[in-house]
């Protein structure tokens, strides 16, 4: 790995940087960048309104997760602005080009989980600022301190040639200016008391790698039926205040992050507004728990999604063991969906064995742009109100469905011969020879099949028909069961894609 090469404005070489190892075998911190302790004007009026350094440098293949960058601030700025540019390389096909992600920990330091933390793009952008009175979206804004500040470059793929990289930090002087309160979304809105509410949980903005305004996905998720939504920056919390004005008596607004790790992503559902959850460590480390303990402590659910996508680092490696939900449909339904699914049931079959605790299943849009529809999927709770608290009962209870519009509309009963009867995510208490009979009622998917599906697999199959479909079994047969509405198979012989399905019911004592 060479070293940085830093350079002022003006093109004079400053010389050429040693590299050590910081704590952790996964990060690596590059020589600090000086700006030689000498205020820019404004401070006592001594030195110039801005000034600049240039860093370059080529990362090798195997490069660590996270590379820093120091840079000495001075007393009396007002504005740190970075901009960086990478070189892609000619690869074959089938290998992965270079991406650097970039982000900012200000003099409070890199520590994991500490209070550093100053904002994040990935990739998604090629410049940021930060000031006391606004940031660049992704970033926090508040007054530039004096400290060694670190620029986190995150090599998520580097070429075999190397990822050859150009960093430019300025500083700019000036009066300071003041950062406004934030304004989170309430915790509570009207909605109609206990009920089915929709909502998505899997968002983007342009506060990471989206491209839609705060205003504009809340039009859409009126417009796609929604109730509820939650906010799931990439590794950032800066979008919890930039909704105020959005939400209304007809939308919840919860505040979370979508962390997103080397192994795996999982969504902070709900948690306090200016939460931020650390997402700097892999399986391997066994920091995980720690950090899903975390965003309990803040209020919040952890869901795993897209378990089984195939983008680089996106395979879900940390084990169920800390989910409170998990996210088995992400946007269109695709063939990892398939597998996250019948992932998802051979842990319920599990839990109907052992008689331990189960995960319920949800699904959100994961939608960042134009075409990505916002509320396809959606989940379906029954709350007892809407509150971000009885939102997240409701889904860790697994009272829920998932459905590809709000043109779907499902009712699941399972009832025995004494009269009782269960909903989605209860259980059933009856004799293991006691006929039961499992209702699911369909709205909104002409054309479908519905299924029921069991410990065993799927048992019942029949068209939707007039809308309700029957059948007959008992505990003995089925430990637990739950529908599923498919359209025909695109291909003969696959599973056609999922228009809803339930979480279970389960049977027995």
């Amino acid at each position: 790995m060479s070293g940085p090469e830093d350079s002022t404005s003006d093109d004079r070489t400053i010389g050429r940087r040693a590299l050590f190892v910081t704590g952790a075998a996964t990060a690596l911190t590059l020589g600090t960048v000086s700006f030689a302790n000498a205020a820019p004007g404004g401070d006592s009026g001594g030195g110039p309104a801005e000034r600049t350094r240039i860093v370059t440098g080529t990362l090798p293949p195997g490069a660590p997760d996270f590379v820093y960058l120091p840079v000495e601030v001075p007393r009396g700025v007002r504005e740190i602005a970075v901009s960086y540019a990478y070189e892609k390389a000619t690869v074959p096909a089938g290998t992965q080009n270079n991406a650097l992600d970039i982000g900012i920990f200000d003099e409070r330091g890199t520590e994991l989980g500490g209070k550093g933390f100053r904002g994040w793009s990935g990739g998604a952008r090629t410049e940021f600022f930060i000031r006391a009175d606004a940031a660049t979206p992704g970033y926090i804004p508040g007054p530039v301190r004096a400290g060694t500040w670190h620029i986190a470059l995150g090599p998520y793929t580097v070429a075999p040639q190397g990822l050859p990289y150009t960093v430019t930090i300025t500083l700019k002087s000036g009066e300071r200016g003041s950062t406004p309160a934030p304004v989170y979304p309430p915790a509570r809105a009207k909605g109609r008391g206990r009920a089915w509410y929709r909502g998505d949980c899997h968002l983007h903005s342009w506060y990471s790698d989206g491209r839609r305004t705060p205003a504009e996905i809340a039009a859409l998720a009126r417009a796609a039926g929604l109730d509820f939504i939650n906010t799931s920056e990439h590794n950032t919390h800066s979008s919890h205040p930039a909704w105020e004005g959005l939400w209304g008596d007809d939308l919840l607004i919860l505040t979370g992050e979508e962390i997103t790790t080397r192994n795996g992503h999982v969504l902070a559902l709900g948690v306090d507004p200016g939460t931020f959850v650390d997402w700097r460590y892999r399986a391997r480390d066994n920091r995980f728990g720690h950090f899903a303990r975390e965003i309990r402590r803040a209020g919040g659910l952890v869901v795993p999604a897209h378990p089984h996508a195939t983008c680089v680092g996106c395979n879900w490696k940390f084990g169920f063991g800390e989910a409170d939900a998990v996210e088995v449909w992400n946007g269109a339904y695709t063939p990892d969906d398939e597998v996250s699914l019948q992932e998802w049931d051979n842990t319920l079959a599990v839990a109907a064995r052992s008689g331990g605790r189960w995960i319920p299943a949800m699904g959100n849009s994961d939608a960042h742009r134009d075409p990505d529809r916002i509320g396809g999927p959606q989940t379906v709770v029954l709350a007892d109100e809407l509150s971000r608290e009885a939102i997240q009962a409701g889904l860790k209870a697994g009272r829920s469905y998932v459905a590809e519009s709000s043109s779907v509309s499902l009712a699941f009963t399972v009832s025995g011969g004494r009269g009782g009867h269960a909903g989605i995510g209860e259980r059933l208490r009856v004799a293991r020879d006691e006929p039961v009979t499992v209702r699911l009622d369909v709205t909104g998917a002409e054309g479908c099949t519905a299924s029921f599906v069991t410990d065993q697999g799927t048992l019942f199959t029949a068209p939707v028909g007039a809308g309700s479909v029957e059948w007959r079994t008992t505990a003995s047969y089925a430990t637990y069961v739950r529908a599923e509405v498919r359209h025909a198979p695109a291909v003969p012989g696959l599973p056609g894609p999922l228009a809803a399905f339930t979480n279970p019911v389960f049977l027995g004592d």
